[in-house]
């Protein structure tokens, strides 16, 4: 498979801090690694001249980007609605709870348009991730 072939895009609403929004990438990065197919690593382990190994990464691009927060719940469920795309969200509970038990709870507790989502990661291939994503802003820190 071609490094272009596949994409993963993470998106964070734009009025979310930078604090938070490091946090919600890292949660939503490690939950799209678990869940994706194993296409998505490139080598395992990569050993240096030293003989001194690093865990290997993804082998396709990750990119950063934000939108409003209305937007952003639109995208979700777009890309849910697409089974050929892996979408990580990560709704505001994730920050008022503690325990995994705590935000099952929260989020049983609330209809889909009642959530209000920080984040999300979008992983599939390019052409499908760059319909629902090609056009939003890359994120950076003001």
């Amino acid at each position: 498979m071609n490094y272009e072939d596949r994409k993963i895009v993470g998106i964070i609403a734009s009025n979310v801090e930078p604090s938070v929004a490091l946090n919600v990438i890292g949660h939503l990065a490690i939950s799209i690694g678990k869940y994706s197919d194993v296409e998505i690593m490139g080598k395992k382990v990569i050993t240096d001249s030293s003989g001194i190994d690093h865990l290997g990464i993804s082998k396709f691009p990750f990119i950063i980007t934000k939108v409003k927060a209305g937007k952003l719940k639109t995208t979700i469920d777009l890309a849910k609605g697409n089974p050929n795309l892996l979408v990580a969200d990560y709704p505001k509970e994730m920050l008022d709870t503690r325990t995994d038990e705590e935000l099952v709870s929260a989020v049983s507790k609330k209809e889909n348009d009642k959530l209000e989502y920080l984040g999300a990661v979008i992983y599939g291939n390019t052409k499908d991730v760059d319909e629902i994503t090609g056009k939003f802003q890359l994120w950076r820190i003001d």
